[in-house]
This record gives structure tokens, sequence and C-alpha cells, in this order.
């Protein structure tokens, strides 16, 4: 567990949700899981933590398998948009195919943070945060957004945080990562459990 707070202000510190909820072709999604950070520490990135697997009841409800979620901390030399790019190779390599927002899928990576920096500005960033749920359904970013504009709605990304790196700090709100999953409603934390 990373305890030392200098350590979110180090050199090219990210961190990573992994997710996914159906099979590749090597096999289970914590296989997958495991292939894509091992795939990521061979284009050289550095895995300095990660979370256990944590088990997510599927959103909607009904509309597939029970998601497989885990938290990585990393350290890499990419920049934001590489590592963004590196990153959806990595889930087309383990099958994932864009057809249709939140549906199953055999593995999701998004980057929560990138050196707690705002990206590309805060106006950007609370346009996605405070969008609706009928409209984040619908339409996705085309660039990335960071932090993440989601971390603070999502039990199944700050349990595992938590896990690794509870005082991250949100650059925005100022919140830790603690701070925001106590916040959560109980309804983003049942049925959340670890593997």
């Amino acid at each position: 567990m990373l305890r030392d707070k200098s350590l979110q202000f180090a050199k090219n510190r990210v961190v990573f949700a992994f997710g996914g909820n159906l099979e590749s072709s090597i096999g289970s999604v914590d296989d997958t899981i495991v292939s894509a950070i091992d795939t990521l520490v061979s284009l050289g990135s550095h895995v300095v933590a990660r979370s256990r697997f944590y088990e997510t009841p599927c959103f909607p409800a009904g509309a597939g398998p029970d998601y497989i979620n885990l938290v990585a901390v990393v350290d890499t030399p990419h920049s934001p948009d590489d590592l963004l790019t590196q990153l959806h190779e990595v889930e087309v390599k383990f099958g994932r195919a864009r057809q249709v927002r939140w549906a199953g899928r055999t593995l999701d990576i998004d980057i929560l943070s990138y050196e707690n920096r705002i990206f590309p500005d805060l106006d950007t960033y609370n346009h996605w945060k405070d969008l609706p749920v009928q409209a984040q359904m619908q339409n996705a970013p085309t660039g990335l957004i960071l932090p993440h504009p989601r971390i603070q709605d999502r039990g199944f990304v700050l349990i595992p945080l938590c896990d690794v790196y509870p005082d991250w700090i949100h650059p925005v709100s100022g919140k830790t990562a603690q701070m925001l999953c106590d916040a959560l409603p109980i309804s983003e934390t049942q049925g959340i459990k670890p593997l």
C-alpha cells in the first residue's frame, strides 16, 4: 500500500483502472487483466502497486456477467496521449470491441490520474463530470479527460484504489481516495467484493 504522500508527485505516476466481464482468447477476465498488465510492463511501464481483484455487479443490472476490477499504480515514461494510444492497442489485442457504450467487454483500461494533472482543462473536465447518466451512456469524449471524470462516483474504482493508494488526492476536489470512497452511497458499494 502506498503511504508516502510524496509518491503522488513522482514523475509520470499514473493510476489505471482495469476491468472486464467477458473471457478473452487467453482465458478468464483476471487472466486477461494480468496479461494486459504484463504487456504494459513490456512496453516500458513499471507497476508500483496493484489492488486485489474485485467482483462488481454488472451495470446496467442484467446486461451481462458481473465485472472483475483492479486498480494499479504505475510509473511510465510515456506521455498521456501516447499512453492512451498504447492502452487502446492493448485492449484490442485482448479482444475489446468498442461498438456499444458500456457493453460487455473482455478488457477495459482507464487512466484515472496522470501526475494528478487536470487535462485538457478544468472546463472540459467539469463538462464531463457533470454530464447526466443518460448522456454518459450515449456519449464518450473523443480525447483524454483527467482526472477520470467518474472516479468520485464509482465504487468499483474507489474500493480497489483505496487498497493501494488511499491517500491519493483528487486534483479538483482536494479529497483523498478514502474520503471519496467513504462518501459513496451504499448503492455504489453494495455487491462489490474482493476475490
